[in-house]
């Protein structure tokens, strides 16, 4: 059975090379959005994910088993490198086979979603971007980042964090970048953020 971390990393590659890529060649911007249960493109070409499928112009595709070549094939969408853009990321290639578990990929995008919700009720007048490097949902307000990752090497699960782009010292900090908590031990999520907006306003 495909575990989580091979099932967000399928989704980040899917972000990266169909939605993310092709729109950078058409319309200029790597920026993604959450959309209701999943993700998609800001500009065109227009493609949603959701679950373990992908759509784009009316064709709706299941992402297990599947190449990002192949998926692009099926939907009309020509996989994109954003190598030379970033050096990180999923590391997926356009010829890799992507293993999504619908049960996993649920429990993902449900962590995406959740966190763009978290972050227009703290600050509802800055729109959340998905960015498809690090597979983030995100904003910066006054030179401190708040968000919610899928997951990553520095925790395997879903997490929101708040990093300041100075230094920072005290007990709310406990990441190398900041601070960061897993998001199932966060019942109030925009309080968090709003906790983490206060401490990081007196560094």
């Amino acid at each position: 059975m495909t575990d989580l971390v091979t099932t967000r990393r399928s989704l980040h590659g899917v972000a990266e090379l169909l939605l993310a890529g092709p729109q950078h060649e058409e319309s200029g911007t790597i920026r993604l959005t959450v959309a209701g249960a999943g993700f998609e493109t800001v500009a065109p070409p227009r493609v949603h994910v959701a679950e373990g499928m992908v759509a784009h112009g009316g064709e709706t595709v299941a992402i297990d088993g599947r190449t990002a070549r192949e998926l692009g094939r099926l939907l009309g969408v020509e996989p994109s490198s954003l190598e030379g853009l970033y050096s990180d990321g999923s590391g997926i290639g356009p010829d890799e086979v992507l293993l999504v578990d619908a049960a996993h990929a649920r429990h993902v995008l449900a962590a995406l979603s959740r966190g763009a919700a978290a972050l227009r009720s703290f600050r509802p007048d800055v729109e959340p971007v998905l960015w498809p490097e690090h597979f983030d949902v995100g904003i910066t307000v006054d030179e401190v980042n708040f968000g919610v990752s899928a997951g990553d090497g520095f925790l395997p699960v879903p997490y929101a964090y708040v990093g300041p782009h100075g230094a920072f010292s005290g007990p709310f900090w406990n990441a190398p970048f900041g601070a960061a908590r897993p998001l199932d031990e966060l019942p109030d999520l925009a309080g968090w953020f709003a906790e983490g907006a206060a401490v990081g306003a007196g560094l």
